[in-house]
């Protein structure tokens, strides 16, 4: 065993007898996404570095602390990458934070691709985990169809750690687009979702989506971008096809490029600062079909409909809550205000029955409530 992980075992085993917990943290870029940060710190970035990549065969293997920037440059120069657009949030701001490939595991969140692409489950193969007994425990492998049974290496994607320490991870990866473009609209919420749905109805290579108002002041501009990929043959048909069924125009790319990172990692000037002291970034999954929602917050509107962000109070929960099961999904708070004193979950109750497979899985995984305590 790698000394690195001979040292984690140990300390989960000493964790789990004094009943103490273990906090894992690598990049520290989601620190924002917490009630409370709790335990000794489990630093995941003493254990990185990439063990295997076949390019051949759209598959690498990553140890749990690798940077996601240095994975992201190794695929790129053989014209591959992650197709989900993993958000990057805190990497312009701060080096320290920089998020590693195990938390965007343990995360489970995904870029503006998603409702095309499929998310982060979508692409893990397999995992290796440290469980709450110091055990390690591998599950899938490097192929697609290596699943018998429960699927254990999917059920780690977005369970916070709560499971235990992704140490490894092996990933799906695919070819870059080989032609991609921008198109630019003028219309209200109602229409772009309406027209977002039509050709969603067609054969057109859409890959990403935002609607979002261009602005706070009266008269701000209410703009829909689409994002296409694909074949340039396919780029190009869908390009003059959609311009001609809604009046708008394309962007070059090396300037609409920087927005989409930007809408990945929540840098857009929507989300640069809450409109008032007291608003919280609510995160809306819907059902893609779902129409606009009547809600006096402004909104920016992604994947196809699918997922609806906006800055409302934390009073307004139940409010949200109830609209977005109405719309067939949930509402999950993202982001509090640095100095909220109230208690508030982050998500809403899961129904009873789901709940208690949680709280078999959590006992399975973790019997003595080592990992992140808090998430």
């Amino acid at each position: 065993m790698e000394p690195v992980l001979q040292t984690w075992t140990d300390r989960v085993r000493q964790a789990a007898a004094n009943q103490t917990g273990l906090r894992i943290r690598g990049g520290g870029s989601k620190d924002f996404y917490a009630q409370s940060l709790q335990g000794e710190l489990l630093d995941t970035r003493e254990f990185a570095g990439i063990t295997s990549y076949e390019p051949s065969e759209l598959v690498v293997t990553v140890r749990c602390g690798t940077p996601l920037a240095e994975l992201e440059t190794v695929l790129a120069e053989q014209g591959q990458c992650l197709a989900f657009e993993p958000p990057h949030f805190a990497l312009s701001r701060d080096a320290q934070t920089a998020p590693t490939c195990g938390g965007m595991v343990a995360a489970g969140l995904s870029g503006p691709a998603r409702a095309s692409v499929g998310g982060v489950r979508d692409f893990v193969l397999g995992v290796t985990l440290l469980n709450g007994r110091g055990e390690l425990l591998t599950f899938g492998g490097q192929v697609m169809k290596n699943v018998a049974g429960y699927d254990v290496s999917r059920l780690m994607v977005g369970a916070w750690g709560a499971m235990g320490v992704i140490t490894e991870v092996s990933l799906k990866v695919l070819p870059v687009a080989v032609s991609q473009a921008t198109l630019v609209f003028e219309m209200d919420q109602a229409r772009a979702l309406a027209q977002l749905h039509h050709w969603g109805a067609q054969p057109l290579p859409l890959n990403a989506s935002c609607w979002v108002r261009d602005g706070t002041g009266e008269g701000a501009r209410e703009l829909l971008f689409v994002r296409l990929r694909g074949a340039v043959a396919a780029v190009q048909a869908a390009c003059q096809k959609m311009l001609s069924q809604a009046d708008g125009q394309r962007i070059d790319n090396a300037v609409a490029a920087p927005d989409w990172q930007a809408c990945r990692d929540l840098r857009l000037p929507f989300f640069a600062q809450p409109p008032a002291p007291d608003m919280c970034l609510w995160r809306l999954s819907v059902a893609q079909t779902a129409p606009a929602l009547d809600l006096p917050w402004p909104q920016l509107v992604e994947w196809h409909g699918a997922q609806r962000w906006l800055w409302a109070p934390a009073t307004a929960a139940l409010a949200l809550r109830e609209a977005a099961t109405q719309a067939g999904g949930h509402a999950s708070l993202f982001i509090a205000p640095s100095d909220a004193s109230y208690p508030l979950e982050r998500t809403p109750p899961l129904p009873a029955p789901l709940a208690l497979i949680h709280q078999r899985l959590k006992a399975e995984f973790d019997p003595a409530g080592v990992f992140n305590r808090g998430r």
